[in-house]
């Protein structure tokens, strides 16, 4: 990784905040991407400490115009993409009786069209490096969640698009990963979107019993050293994608039955 160039989206907090933490650690230099200015200017503050370059671009990823400008803003600075992580995100918690339009499609602007925006701008300069791109995505891209319509079909499409991708060129030397962390503590379920597309506040889970950031970021930095093609986290979540390819019946009844649970479950 040393002198190796990462661009992390949602880097101002959780996976991404710890994906750029570990990229760093490792002699990487890095572009922070994100929303939050303030936040990213925090954890380029605590990056640049490491004795590597970093640099900060404000973007909204559903939006196609910042993500063009922030693989050109990389590239007039460092001139060059070795590994893009795609992990800007958002979720929601609704039925789909209940829920309004546009944040079903505000979730697929930020989770798939994002991603795709962000890889179709750097993909030239990820196969001149023959470098890595990833998608983080999410259990929820192997099994659909109910009162999760948006985020699951949003991960469903990410998996096919970063296949694809992947088959596309693999005789070019592209690296393709996708990485399915399981429930991560993080603040993606505090800012979730109900169905009129306000934030649900208050998580729903114990983030303390769940993996942390930082042990995610680990396994992620580790998939794209060995050039993995998939990387799922979690003894539940292994077993949820092992058990759906046989029995799918029986996993939509558990899954239902887990999620129920869920304090405020809307159904």
């Amino acid at each position: 990784m040393k002198n190796k160039l990462v661009i992390v989206t949602g880097a101002s907090s959780g996976i991404g905040r710890a994906c750029a933490n570990r990229f760093a650690q490792k002699g990487a230099n890095i572009v922070l991407a994100a929303r939050s200015t303030d936040k990213l200017h925090l954890v380029a503050e605590e990056i640049s400490k490491l004795g590597v370059r970093v640099l900060v671009v404000s973007a909204d990823v559903s939006k196609e115009q910042d993500c063009r400008n922030l693989i050109d803003q990389t590239l007039s600075t460092f001139g060059r993409i070795d590994i893009l992580v795609n992990n800007a995100g958002i979720s929601m918690r609704a039925l789909l009786n209940d829920i309004e339009l546009d944040v079903l499609r505000k979730v697929m602007d930020v989770n798939f069209w994002g991603a795709v925006y962000c890889t179709k701008f750097a993909l030239p300069a990820l196969l001149e490096s023959k470098g890595s791109v990833v998608g983080v995505s999410s259990i929820a891209g192997y099994k659909g969640l109910p009162g999760r319509t948006g985020y699951s079909s949003s991960k469903f499409a990410m998996h096919g698009f970063f296949e694809a991708l992947r088959i596309e060129n693999m005789k070019k030397g592209l690296h393709v990963l996708i990485a399915c962390p399981g429930f991560t503590a993080s603040n993606i379920r505090s800012s979730a979107l109900g169905g009129d597309g306000s934030s649900q506040g208050e998580t729903p889970r114990d983030e303390k019993k769940m993996m942390q950031p930082e042990e995610v970021a680990d396994y992620i930095v580790e998939a794209i050293i060995k050039r993995k093609d998939r990387l799922t986290l979690t003894f539940n979540g292994k077993l949820t994608v092992l058990l759906n390819k046989f029995f799918p019946k029986l996993v939509d009844k558990l899954v239902y039955n887990h999620m129920s649970k869920e304090p405020g479950s809307p159904f």
